[in-house]
């Protein structure tokens, strides 16, 4: 990973940069879905409480000028800058950047309850638990091509480390043992 694009979003009065994230990093998925590449990572080298106002590409040269070749940004670039191809700093650090997901959901009791697994006065419990373990990640409210319905993806950062780990990425540009330039 030795290249990168960093896309920044403006400040908009009608648009928080939260939507305005969840938006542009929806069409990066379909973009890297359509180009079925799994060397592309992603980072948000301003992420605080929220991942902030920077979506961070890394690959390689060619094929981070392959994906923007396919105008993937489309409408949106009225409400960002889009960095040309730079090369990674030396002397940095590298992380994970991967998806946390919550082992309890509302999605995962009704498939309890539809398969009889728990029964209706545990529900409550369960409840009780999902509350209590509720994730605390920054994260993007996406949208499922399949059926339609929003879900949150809760972003994880791995520890620091000095040498970077080789790997694949899926095509949201996360994955849990490669890492990325982080700086």
């Amino acid at each position: 990973m030795k290249h990168y694009i960093d896309i920044t979003l403006f400040p908009d009065p009608e648009f928080p940069a939260t939507i305005l994230m969840n938006s542009l990093y929806m069409k990066l998925h379909k973009s890297l879905n359509e180009q079925k590449t799994n060397k592309i990572g992603v980072s948000f080298p301003r992420m605080a409480i929220t991942l902030g106002n920077v979506l961070r590409l890394h690959g390689e040269k060619d094929l981070l000028a392959d994906l923007q070749n396919t105008n993937w940004i489309g409408g949106m670039h009225g409400y960002c800058d889009v960095t040309s191809i730079q090369s990674v700093p030396e002397e940095i650090k590298h992380r994970t950047v991967s998806r946390k997901q919550s082992t309890m959901s509302q999605s995962k009791l009704n498939r309890l309850l539809k398969r009889g697994s728990i029964a209706k006065e545990d529900v409550k419990n369960y409840r009780a638990k999902m509350i209590e373990n509720k994730l605390d990640y920054p994260y993007l409210e996406l949208i499922s091509s399949s059926n339609g319905q929003k879900h949150r993806r809760y972003i994880e950062f791995g520890e620091l480390v000095d040498i970077p780990v080789e790997g694949l990425f899926d095509q949201f540009g996360l994955s849990k043992t490669a890492t990325v330039p982080w700086f």
